[in-house]
């Protein structure tokens, strides 16, 4: 190993349509009827939400996904559950599962809980 090696670049890239949706949702409520108005206020209002979701956050509950799916309930940064998450995505590099991994239990502790379902 070298101590000059580039850094691997994250694997998982997180796509986001939110900024789309939220723009989508604005336009509707421009022409929406007073009955329509408050469901596309609500959902403009979740919408946004979403969009301001740190990219890790994101990659958190990826990350918790994965490991529900395959049966792991402990901590998302437990030895057992980076080896799943590798087993699951075999492209990850260890480093990159770790990352993920923390990612992951920062979001749980941020949501509440250890082992929350995301």
């Amino acid at each position: 190993m070298s101590l000059f090696r580039k850094p691997q670049p994250l694997a998982v890239h997180v796509l986001r349509d939110a900024p789309e949706l939220v723009a989508g949702l604005r336009r509707a409520l421009e022409s929406a009827t007073d009955s329509e108005r408050p469901g596309l206020e609500r959902a403009l209002a979740l919408a946004e939400d979403a969009a301001a979701r740190p990219d890790a956050e994101l990659r958190g509950r990826w990350v918790r996904q994965r490991l529900t799916a395959a049966g792991h309930v402990g901590p998302a940064d437990s030895v057992e559950a980076i080896k799943i998450l590798r087993r699951a995505e075999p492209g990850l590099t260890l480093l990159q599962a770790v990352t993920y991994a923390k990612e992951a239990k920062e979001t749980e502790a941020s949501e509440g809980g250890e082992g929350a379902a995301a």
